[in-house]
């Protein structure tokens, strides 16, 4: 198990030198990037995470990795260099969720999810957007989501709040109605 508190420790100190540099959103797509490469990668997960490596190993690894990715920031590369050092790379998934949060924070984002039975139009999807701006005060950054179980209609969840506009949903309530 992951020790979160130290996780965001990470997060928060990386998130104060990209502020810094102004460079808060460029920094979160990277990390979020990078994490996604290191867990893709079964071998390159075991070199990193087993402690038969040394920590040397794994700083030339780190290396090799971040010369194959171009443009990194160097706020980030400095703070990967950092968690290798102190053996901290199992952390990165968890660094790079809360920098993600916390960057939205700052920025005054939420992330949400829709999820519908067929894709959504580019127009519908900017309005559904709109709307829920609307409701939650703050930019929305919505992913989305195809479940054809919905039957219809759309389901956003925005924060921890759920919004469930789905057929699915509105037959199962007329079955408790009915009932």
């Amino acid at each position: 198990m992951v020790n979160v508190s130290i996780a965001r420790r990470y997060a928060r100190a990386l998130l104060d030198v990209a502020s810094e540099a102004g460079r808060t959103d460029a920094v979160a797509e990277q990390l979020t990037s990078l994490a996604r490469l290191f867990s893709a990668n079964a071998e390159l997960t075991d070199v990193l995470l087993n402690p038969a490596y040394t920590a040397e190993q794994r700083g030339r690894v780190v290396e090799a990795v971040l010369k194959t990715q171009s443009g990194l920031e160097p706020s980030l590369v400095n703070g990967l260099r950092l968690l290798v050092d102190r053996s901290r790379l199992a952390y990165l998934p968890d660094i790079a969720r809360l920098y993600r949060d916390m960057a939205d924070a700052k920025a005054g984002r939420v992330r949400g999810q829709v999820t519908s039975a067929v894709p959504l139009a580019p127009e519908a999807l900017a309005q559904l957007k709109t709307t829920l701006a609307k409701l939650t005060e703050r930019d929305v950054v919505l992913e989305t989501r195809v479940d054809p179980s919905l039957l219809g209609g759309v389901a956003a969840q925005v924060g921890g709040t759920l919004y469930d506009g789905s057929l699915r949903t509105q037959l199962a309530q007329m079955r408790r109605e009915l009932k």
